[in-house]
């Protein structure tokens, strides 16, 4: 039976690298609602809605993108991917309480997830970290412009200019300078982390998983609690 996990942790937690050992080891289809805004957010051609380009300077300045027009586009791809039998992983999505519950209106991801796969098989994990080391892991993040692999951090890594996977320029995202990093985590505080409490209401066991180790410690931790 496929399954479904999501991965919360603040900005700089690593959702995204433990998201990407999922896909890449246990063939999971990672479903990484950032990248996907970022791109679908900077299309010349999307730009061109009022709407769009609106929904563009809440995400260059950190706020978080509204949450219908997220709840909306998840959903419809993760049906889609549900439904073609795919294990799927989520990093840092849903974000808010509303795209995770949805109200008398519509439906959340939460309930889109458990009719694709069954509530035993959808799985959440929080990775916990110091705020501080995660605001330097990211102020000091590098991405690279083609592929978006992202280089790990350290004193060795700093100086890179170039994408050991490709060979495209590395880039500093937007989001990623410290003065967005602070509206990123207050968003999160308040309207990411009490998803986690309502879930825990539901019945749902939260897989706490240390995020200050190198990656491929957090992933033995990671699995160790999924499988």
């Amino acid at each position: 039976m496929a399954k479904a996990v999501a991965i919360y942790g603040p900005p700089g937690s690593g959702k995204g690298t433990q998201a990407n050992l999922l896909a890449w080891t246990k063939n999971y289809i990672h479903f990484d609602t950032g990248k996907i805004l970022e791109q679908f957010l900077n299309d010349p051609e999307n730009l061109k809605d009022p709407e769009i380009k609106k929904e563009k300077e809440n995400f260059d300045a950190g706020r978080l993108v509204t949450p219908e027009f997220v709840l909306k586009l998840t959903a419809k791809k993760s049906v889609e991917i549900g439904e073609s039998g795919f294990n799927i992983v989520f990093s840092g999505s849903p974000r808010t309480m509303f795209e995770a519950f949805g109200d008398e209106k519509n439906v959340g991801l939460v309930a889109v997830l458990e009719k694709l796969y069954g509530k035993e098989n959808v799985q959440f994990v929080f990775l916990k970290i110091d705020p501080q080391i995660a605001i330097k892991r990211n102020a000091n993040r590098k991405v690279c412009s083609l592929c978006a692999t992202a280089i790990l951090y350290n004193d060795s890594t700093h100086h890179h200019t170039e994408c050991p996977l490709c060979g495209a320029k590395l880039r500093t995202r937007a989001v990623d300078n410290p003065e967005v990093l602070q509206t990123r985590i207050k968003e999160y505080e308040e309207r990411t982390k009490p998803i986690v409490d309502e879930l825990k209401r539901q019945g749902y066991d939260i897989h706490e998983v240390d995020g200050t180790p190198l990656p491929y410690v957090v992933f033995e931790q990671l699995k160790s609690k999924l499988f």
